[in-house]
């Protein structure tokens, strides 16, 4: 069985990669990490703009291999639902969007647009937790509301199923879940 691809959307500081947790330990299904954190803790610093194609790319491979491992253990291990689902910490998507927010480089929408479309279901974060801080990581929580306009905006022109998911604790968690059963 092919797991699904379930993308965990959302501006800085809106719960992605809590989320993400959640929901694999809740799926007993695996999840990918966002690759642009491991890159900046690396380097110390944010991505230059000629590094945004090679985070998207990087973001991207990371999926594929997480679908492929998720494929082979298929038959020996299925998520408590049932439902093989691979989720996935932000996608390529976000990289073409703060491309764009941070150096007006719209050069990566269309290969972002494309690889968008093999996710299942796209779980936008809203941004009602508050921005908090994380280093050079996270821009502001003016940034956050500009992001998440952009976001809200692409997956609306895409035309791909998204859920919007809200609320601290396990209310984010529980919006989640109850998306991705009404999708299955």
């Amino acid at each position: 069985m092919t797991p699904k691809l379930i993308c965990i959307l959302g501006a800085e500081s809106t719960g992605k990669t809590t989320l993400a947790r959640q929901l694999a330990v809740h799926f007993d299904c695996p999840w990918v990490p966002e690759y642009l954190r491991a890159f900046c803790d690396e380097r110390g610093r944010t991505p230059y703009r000629d590094e945004q194609a090679l985070i998207l790319e990087t973001q991207h491979v990371h999926e594929l291999a997480a679908a492929a491992n998720a494929r082979a253990a298929a038959p020996h291990a299925a998520g408590t639902s049932g439902l093989p689902f691979v989720f996935c910490d932000t996608a390529p998507l976000t990289t073409a969007i703060y491309s764009d927010y941070v150096f007006g480089d719209h050069s990566l929408y269309a290969r972002a647009r494309m690889l968008h479309q093999r996710y299942a279901l796209t779980l936008l974060c809203m941004p009602d937790l508050g921005w908090v801080a994380d280093g050079f990581l996270r821009d502001s929580a003016d940034a956050q509301l500009k992001i998440h306009d952009m976001m809200a905006r692409e997956l609306t022109t895409l035309g791909l199923p998204f859920a919007q998911v809200k609320g601290g604790g396990n209310l984010r968690l529980d919006e989640a879940v109850k998306a991705l059963t009404r999708s299955s």
